[in-house]
């Protein structure tokens, strides 16, 4: 499984490239905040909402700590995706959020 940290994560945006970020996270989580330009489908979605993605586009997958982003990454791989999960989750990240 592909990771990338928050810290590259922050550089990369922070650099102007364009991402396509998802946070699998639970409403009442994103709430809280979310990285700009993220989109929200919760976990237990996922599997519903697969038509809402590119196959031709790489995402990076975002939870509170990592954990539930690192089974969303291997999920959407074995359904043939590119993803990559963010370690640490929104717990280590430091940059903005929306």
């Amino acid at each position: 499984m592909k990771e990338i940290t928050t810290t590259e994560l922050q550089q990369k945006l922070t650099e102007g490239t364009n991402l396509a970020l998802i946070d699998v996270r639970e409403d009442e989580e994103v709430a809280q905040g979310m990285i700009p330009g993220a989109v929200h489908i919760p976990l237990g979605e996922l599997p519903d909402r697969l038509d809402e993605l590119d196959q031709s586009k790489s995402y990076i997958i975002i939870c509170r700590s990592g954990g539930r982003s690192g089974n969303a990454t291997e999920f959407l791989e074995a359904k043939g995706y590119d993803a990559t999960n963010m370690v640490g989750g929104m717990l280590d990240w430091q940059g903005d959020v929306e």
